[in-house]
């Protein structure tokens, strides 16, 4: 039953986070690119906005970019200690699982600070297109949220000796 759950959820994951990273990626990308092409191409014309649309698709891929490399088990870890003493494979790795998770919950508490903050600021707008920045912000909760999800997925794997479930690494 916990695998099936398991499973819905890494596909759930996996298909925001695929197309989030690819959309909002290909907005950055093509917002550069006109702004490029159009400086070069007039003499008096550019996208004004396209610094704050490609600083703020950094700000988004790189919080998505975190549950991404949870999945595939490349986020940050001890990982020298254990091959020289195998018997602190599982303990290191619990402590490492065990930090995200405090670190998930501190985002999701402190993200929803900020968010609301922001959404209370009726000035809170980006510089140049004038979007609300609560809109940003409220990438910080969902993002603790889905690391949250994803460690204990990758953690439940991990401690009993599970492999792949979710179609991972």
């Amino acid at each position: 039953m916990l695998k099936k759950v398991f499973i819905k959820i890494d596909r759930v994951f996996l298909f925001v986070e695929e197309w989030a990273l690819f959309g909002t990626v290909a907005i950055a990308l093509l917002t550069a690119m006109a702004n490029v092409v159009l400086r070069k191409a007039t003499n008096d014309f550019n996208l004004y906005w396209s610094d704050e649309v490609v600083r703020k698709v950094i700000f988004f891929s790189t919080y998505v970019g975190c549950i991404a490399a949870i999945r595939s088990r490349t986020l940050i870890r001890i990982d020298a200690l254990p091959q020289m003493l195998p018997v602190l494979k599982k303990p290191l790795t619990l402590l490492s699982h065990v930090a995200v998770l405090v670190f998930s919950v501190v985002m999701i508490y402190l993200g929803s600070q900020m968010t609301l903050m922001m959404y209370n600021d009726e000035y809170a707008l980006t510089a140049t297109l004038r979007i609300p920045e609560w809109i940003f912000y409220a990438v910080l909760p969902l993002m603790g949220i889905m690391m949250f999800l994803r460690t204990l997925i990758v953690a439940y794997e991990d401690w009993f000796g599970v492999m792949d479930i979710t179609g991972g690494q």
